[in-house]
């Protein structure tokens, strides 16, 4: 007679691992921009940097890197005649960097330049391209700007647009320095047009617009200083008795979200083999 078969394991059901957490209503966004003033910033930038002629120049030259050593000239005191060629165009002194060495100064380009910029309250604008990615690179940024009280705004095709005429690959930030009374202020116009255009940031953890303090004004230092004694005295005097209008805090929305560790990952479910026993 036929053995009975045995029965199939019934195959167990794994649910997939997840935590379940709340999204973080603090992530800072950048406000969007409409298409007129995107188009206004961008063709005044343009022109301005077009009249002013600010450009980054590199020429390459040919090098001879292999020299025969039959083809070096004896030591002489009469001096050697000029080359005639490559040669010559080696020899010739040529003009590499800025075209406007004062204007540049008066710029911060790239996100590392103007991050630095931005700590040291040395910024009165500033632009940052939307095509950067990942796009998290440049969202620090609107902290910095909105605790420096700095007008900031996200510009589509800032790189395309800007790049060329300084005679650059990309520009992903570009910022406005403040510049010293001794100096000539080039883009004192621009930075008054877009300014008009640039909507403040809204970061939900300021409350109100930040106050502007330069570093090299002394004045404004001092008396942001006596305004934060002021501040705490009243708030020793007055920690007995809060009432329910000064507290302007409000309630954030909050939205749940499952995390997966590795949704694609495949169990291995055959079982390993047993050695046998010697």
């Amino acid at each position: 007679m036929a053995t009975p078969r045995k029965q199939a394991k019934k195959e167990t059901k794994h649910q997939t691992p997840a935590k379940t957490s709340f999204t973080s209503p603090f992530i800072p966004k950048w406000n969007p921009l409409p298409q007129e003033d995107m188009h206004f910033i961008l063709k005044t930038l343009r022109d301005k940097l077009i009249s002013t002629g600010l450009e980054k120049r590199e020429v390459k030259v040919f090098r001879l890197w292999r020299k025969k050593k039959e083809q070096k000239p004896a030591a002489s005191s009469e001096p050697a005649p000029p080359q005639v060629g490559q040669d010559a165009q080696v020899c010739e002194p040529t003009k590499n960097g800025w075209t406007d060495v004062a204007a540049r100064r008066q710029l911060a380009i790239g996100i590392n330049e103007v991050t630095k910029a931005l700590e040291r309250n040395e910024l009165k604008l500033l632009l940052v391209c939307k095509s950067v990615k990942p796009k998290h690179m440049t969202n620090h940024l609107i902290a910095l700007s909105a605790t420096r009280g700095v007008p900031a705004c996200q510009v589509p095709r800032l790189s395309q647009s800007v790049s060329t005429p300084l005679g650059l690959k990309s520009v992903l930030a570009l910022g406005f320095r403040q510049c010293s009374p001794k100096d000539h202020e080039v883009f004192t116009d621009t930075v008054d047009a877009i300014k008009a255009r640039v909507s403040p940031l809204d970061v939900a953890w300021l409350q109100g617009a930040a106050h502007r303090v330069t570093a090299e004004d002394p004045a404004a230092m001092e008396e942001e200083a006596e305004k934060r004694r002021g501040q705490k005295r009243k708030i020793e005097s007055e920690s007995g008795n809060v009432s329910e209008s000064s507290s302007s805090c409000t309630l954030q929305p909050l939205k749940v979200k499952k995390i997966v560790a590795n949704p694609a990952k495949k169990k291995n479910t055959e079982k390993k083999k047993k050695k046998p026993v010697k």
